[in-house]
């Protein structure tokens, strides 16, 4: 698999997830997608970052935030939270009661533009 096709199945299945209305583990969603070694979660984690940075650019809500740590149940790692201070979205703490609000709050935006009788953001 090429890393083109691991990204094209990374946002596809992050696209189910969100029409699901489900988030995912970064260890499962590389199993999902097939993402081939070596050093999946750290190339997924990239990936996400690109896909965050896109959908900010495009005013759509950040599919990357369905993917979230074990470590941190139901909450994205600390770089998430850094990349949206970077992209001006958050200015919080990266832990804590006020980023797991925000994250939560993000998670219902990809959701409303996702979950609309399956269309995508783009159509939000």
């Amino acid at each position: 698999m090429s890393e083109a096709e691991a990204i094209a199945r990374v946002r596809s299945a992050l696209e189910a997830l969100a029409r699901g209305r489900r988030t995912i583990t970064y260890k499962e969603l590389v199993e999902l997608a097939a993402v081939p070694e070596p050093h999946r979660i750290h190339r997924l984690t990239l990936w996400l970052e690109d896909f965050a940075r896109a959908d900010h650019e495009a005013g759509a809500p950040l599919l990357a935030a369905l993917a979230v740590s074990r470590v941190s149940p139901g909450v994205p790692g600390r770089g998430f939270f850094q990349l949206m201070a970077a992209l001006g979205r958050y200015s919080g703490p990266e832990d804590g009661v006020e980023a797991v609000r925000h994250h939560a709050h993000e998670i219902e935006r990809v959701y409303a533009a996702w979950g609309r009788a399956g269309q995508g953001a783009e159509s939000a």
